[in-house]
C-alpha cells in the first residue's frame, strides 16, 4: 500500500482528559496529525492560526459550549467539517447540533470503530471539494490566456508574460473555480501548502499583480474580485 503524501490534520476538543488523550492516541495510530485542546474559546483561536481538516468536537464544554464554538467557526465562514460528541442522544439535540453547522453527531459513548469511520468519511469528502477537477492547461478569457503548463500567459496587452509556479497555481485555483468564492484559508492551504497561515497579504499581492496583467481598468475589476473578509473570486 502506497504512504499517504499528506497526513490529514485534526483537531480534538474535549475537556475530560482520558476521553481527550485516548482520542488522540488512536487518531494517531491512523496517521492523523493531532492538536488537542480543552475547552471553546482555545478551539477557536487553534482554528484562526491553523488548517485542519476536521474537528471533533465536544458539545458539554466548559467556558464555551461546543454548539456555539461551532457557530463561531462558520461566522468565520470557515467550512472544516465538525464531527460533534455528545453525551445527550435525543433527536433534538442531533437536529440542533446539525442545523448550527455540524457535519455528523456521535453520541458518548460510542463505538471507536464507527468513530474512525466517519472520521475517514469526513476527510475523504472534504478532501475530494478541495481539490480541484482537472481542467486543459491552457484557459481562454477576455482576450487572454493562461498556460499552465508552460508557466506563462498572453496579457490584455497581447503580450507573452512569464508566470512564476505559485502564481499559476494561482491561477489554476480561481479559474477552475469561476465564480465561486475561495476561502484565504483554501488558497494558502492548496498553492502554499502552509499549515500554520502566513499573512493574507502574501495573496493581496498576487491579486494585485493579476489585475495588472489582465484588467482593462485595475481600479474597477471585471475578472479578478477581492470577498471582504472571505477570500477570492474570478469570473470571466
Amino acid at each position: 500500500m502506497a504512504a499517504k503524501q499528506y497526513k490529514a490534520s485534526l483537531l480534538i476538543v474535549e475537556d475530560e482528559e482520558s476521553l481527550r488523550e485516548a482520542l488522540k492516541l488512536n487518531m494517531e495510530l491512523e496517521d492523523y496529525e493531532v492538536t488537542t485542546v480543552d475547552n471553546g474559546p482555545a478551539a477557536i483561536k487553534a482554528v484562526k492560526n491553523e488548517y485542519f481538516d476536521l474537528i471533533i468536537l465536544d458539545i458539554m464544554l466548559p467556558e464555551m459550549d461546543g454548539i456555539t464554538v461551532c457557530e463561531t467557526i462558520r461566522m468565520q465562514h470557515n467550512d472544516v467539517p465538525i464531527l460533534f460528541l455528545s453525551a445527550r442522544n435525543s433527536s433534538a439535540d442531533r437536529v440542533e447540533g446539525l442545523k448550527k453547522g455540524g457535519d455528523d453527531y456521535l453520541t458518548k459513548p460510542f463505538n471507536l470503530e464507527e468513530l474512525l469511520l466517519r472520521v475517514d468519511k469526513l476527510v475523504t469528502k472534504n478532501k475530494k471539494m478541495k481539490e480541484p477537477q482537472t481542467f486543459s492547461d491552457v484557459y481562454e478569457f477576455a482576450g487572454c490566456s493562461i498556460d499552465f503548463g508552460a508557466h506563462e500567459c498572453i496579457d490584455k496587452d497581447k503580450k507573452t508574460r512569464e508566470l512564476s509556479k505559485k502564481e499559476a497555481a494561482l491561477l489554476r485555483l480561481l479559474t477552475e473555480h469561476e465564480g465561486e468564492v475561495v476561502s484565504r484559508e483554501q488558497i494558502l492551504q492548496i498553492v502554499w501548502g502552509y499549515n500554520v497561515y502566513p499573512t493574507t497579504r502574501t495573496i493581496d499581492n498576487f491579486i494585485l499583480n493579476f489585475r495588472k496583467f489582465f484588467e482593462k481598468d485595475s481600479r474597477n475589476p471585471r475578472h479578478f474580485h477581492s470577498i471582504r473578509g472571505i477570500g477570492y473570486k474570478f469570473t470571466k
